[in-house]
Formats: C-alpha cells, sequence, structure tokens
C-alpha cells in the first residue's frame, strides 16, 4: 500500500484547508484506527509509512497533528465542507 503524500505538520486554526479537503479519507482511517483501539505505532506506519522505532518523534508528532486535525474535522470542519457541496 502506498503511504499518501502529506506534510508533517497538519493545519490548525478554524478554516478548512485544500490539504483538508484532500484528506478527508485519511482522517476518517486515524479516528476509525482511534476507535478501533488500534497502537498509534501501527496507525502511522499503516497511513504514513513512518516507522515509529526508526523515527519516533517524528511518527508520535505527525500522528498526534493529524489525529488532532481529524478530530476537529469531525466536530467542526465537517460542517464547511458540506456547506460546499453543490446543490
Amino acid at each position: 500500500m502506498t503511504a499518501p503524500k502529506f506534510r508533517d505538520e497538519a493545519p490548525a486554526g478554524d478554516l478548512l484547508t485544500d490539504y483538508d479537503r484532500e484528506h478527508v479519507k485519511l482522517y476518517v482511517r486515524l479516528l476509525d484506527a482511534e476507535a478501533d483501539g488500534a497502537e498509534w505505532e501501527e496507525a502511522v506506519k499503516v497511513l504514513f509509512g513512518i516507522d515509529p522505532e526508526l523515527e519516533p518523534d517524528r511518527a508520535r508528532r505527525v500522528h498526534a497533528g493529524h489525529l488532532a486535525r481529524a478530530h476537529w474535522m469531525s466536530e467542526h470542519g465537517y460542517k464547511i465542507l458540506r456547506q460546499d457541496r453543490p446543490g
């Protein structure tokens, strides 16, 4: 499986970004992994292609930042996405 292209730092703030729109599936997969009780190390390896043993600080930072953004999307960002839809 090819890891999606991502930034090490997820967006922050209250504005929905193009990055957010492009990574909705990644955010959902992060939330699913969390809900399923997956270890963060497994999630970061599968979803981002980062080995947490080789790059522990980066792996934790990438996972934590994107998971936080996924939570923001599930609580606030989805409303903006819905407004963007035609019809």
